[in-house]
């Protein structure tokens, strides 16, 4: 069911619109070099073989993933031989991400002179992923999850295709099954197919041959799969980041629903609870003390039972972080610290506080002048200065 021409093609109308850059571009065949940053099934390939197309282009598919140096070598050499027939190449590299710098500089001579066009696929921010070298060269286009609308027209279209679908079968299924496929993909068309497919392949005909699929069928069908969540890719931070936020900003219902979204999908219990450590000292600190232990239990509690019992350990603690009061002030004053150290690494302990075990040591003033406090009975005689000369009276806490 991959789309061959821009009118078959569904969704990213921000890009391939009518009059948008990327579709004038490839409708008058000045096809720069281009990078598709987008979430899996949004049409990064598709894409790029619709270029391939429609500029009658040789189209070499690479993958990050599986290839090495010697592939994209090899393509290079094809590349430089059509070219000389009056043939351009496209050299489509899925997952540029998984490309090591020396894989991706290897493709920089190439693109600068021509020989190939090259285009990348991520799902990764390239801003991190790709060499900034390769970068600069090549136009990003950032892809969007599609609509559960874009997703129920594909599904339709692969219902009715006698070619490429299903069009051959009798298959029974209502607006709500699609709409709920549209809305379980997650944007993902390759898994609302998929999972057609699969319950279509599983489910045994009626004695008419007629296959009927319903919301449990299709429920069964997808599984997990659905969950858009990769725990070493930009999703996992951007879900991370939404825990840590509506704890701190108090709200949590939206914090229990973020925990959920990580945990539904797999996530390390332990990665959580360690971040619930950080937040316990960062976001709420001095304001109760009583969060820090409250994180390393529930943390202990994970280590011990494991998922999907510490689950409910892990809301308690999410919720409680959340509806905690919040102060930054021992973090501001520890990042002041740090700053202070960095300005002047090496300031000398002040005598008077300096600890004189040896004879020598009190010769040279170690200890000397030291108030014992406990002695003092009223505070203000026992008062001191325990900082380094430069920083005498910093505060770096409030009073």
């Amino acid at each position: 069911m991959r789309p061959k021409n821009l009118d078959e093609f569904v969704g990213q109308e921000h890009i391939v619109g009518k009059g948008k850059l990327l579709r004038n571009a490839i409708e008058s065949g000045q096809i720069p070099s281009i990078i598709f940053w987008g979430p899996p099934g949004s049409g990064k390939t598709t894409l790029a073989r619709i270029i391939a197309n429609m500029t009658k282009a040789n189209f070499v598919h690479l993958s990050a993933a599986s290839d090495s140096v010697a592939d994209i070598k090899k393509a290079v050499e094809h590349a430089q031989q059509d070219r000389r027939l009056g043939t351009s190449t496209i050299v489509f590299v899925d997952e540029i991400h998984r490309f090591n710098k020396a894989q991706q500089d290897r493709l920089l001579p190439f693109v600068e002179n021509g020989t190939i066009t090259f285009i990348g696929a991520t799902t990764e921010n390239p801003s991190f992923e790709v060499n900034s070298a390769l970068l600069s060269r090549s136009r990003v286009f950032v892809l969007n999850l599609l609509e559960p609308t874009e997703i129920e027209r594909i599904i339709r279209q692969a219902l009715k295709d006698k070619v490429r679908g299903l069009g051959n079968l009798k298959i029974s299924i209502s607006d709500q099954t699609i709409a709920y496929i549209s809305n379980m993909a997650s944007g993902d068309a390759r898994v609302a197919l998929n999972a057609i497919e699969l319950a279509v392949s599983t489910v045994k005909p009626s004695v008419k041959g007629l296959i009927k699929l319903d919301n449990d069928i299709i429920s069964e069908a997808l599984q997990r799969t659905h969950l858009l969540y990769d725990k070493g890719g930009e999703e996992h931070y951007n879900i991370i980041s939404a825990l840590h936020k509506s704890m701190r900003g108090g709200d949590a219902d939206a914090a229990l629903y973020w925990l959920g979204r990580m945990l539904e999908a797999g996530e390390d219990p332990l990665y959580v609870a360690r971040r619930l450590i950080r937040f316990a000292s960062e976001d709420i600190g001095l304001a109760n003390s009583l969060a820090l232990p409250q994180a390393v239990a529930v943390y202990q509690a994970c280590h011990m039972i494991g998922m999907p019992e510490c689950g409910v350990n892990l809301a308690q603690a999410v919720v409680y972080m959340a509806k905690s009061k919040k102060s930054n002030e021992l973090y501001e004053a520890y990042m002041e610290v740090q700053r202070d150290i960095k300005e002047l690494p090496n300031e000398p302990v002040p005598l008077h506080i300096r600890n004189a075990p040896t004879k020598l040591m009190k010769n040279l003033g170690y200890g000397k002048g030291y108030k014992y406090t406990p002695k003092f009975e009223n505070p203000e005689d026992a008062k001191q200065d325990y900082l380094p000369d430069k920083l005498k009276k910093k505060k770096y806490l409030r009073e």
